[in-house]
């Protein structure tokens, strides 16, 4: 019975310190690992920031250029009939969204949704008043009821979604 005292007597010690050097190790290494994951997180912020920044910018030049009044003063030329503007409108249209469309990486899923949201109203809004004159007509009349129609509107689509991605910037600085 001694002898199995003497042993408890010099092994309880060496678990103990055994225990206690297992936890602090452990410790050490959990609180390493969150320092490097902590670390890598900043480093990479540092990068992705920048460019997701890049995309808000190019994403709110996209809904400038295709809102009405400055797709129209950008496109229209003289001696254009409606349907030459209305192509060349909806085409413009397409086009800056299809030069855009990586964006959506860097944006959230809803504002990504109402910048399609925005463009499709503006397609349906050149389509719907372009459908109500006469296509060899001069381009003057569908300007002029693109641009009324779209003024007439209360709280359009575009600038709602200029709001939305206004809003989301923000919240990247909060």
């Amino acid at each position: 019975m001694t002898g199995v005292l003497e042993i408890v007597k010099y092994i309880l010690p060496s678990l103990v310190v055994f225990a206690t050097a297992y936890l602090v190790i452990k410790a050490f290494f959990k609180r390493d690992e969150q320092n490097r994951k902590q670390e890598f997180f900043l480093n990479n912020q540092k990068e992705i920031t920048p460019i997701r920044l890049q995309a808000y910018e190019r994403l709110i030049i996209f809904l400038e250029r295709i809102h009405p009044e400055s797709l129209i003063v950008r496109e229209n030329a003289v001696g254009m009939s409606n349907q030459q503007l209305q192509q060349k409108l909806i085409a413009a249209i397409r086009t800056e969204f299809e030069h855009n469309l990586s964006q959506q990486v860097y944006v959230s899923a809803d504002l990504w949704k109402e910048i399609k949201s925005a463009k499709e109203s503006i397609l349906q809004l050149i389509y719907s008043e372009g459908s109500q004159l006469l296509p060899s007509d001069s381009s003057l009349g569908l300007s002029k009821t693109v641009i009324e129609s779209h003024m007439q509107i209360q709280n359009p689509q575009i600038d709602k979604t200029i709001a939305a991605l206004k809003s989301e910037v923000s919240s990247i600085w909060n």
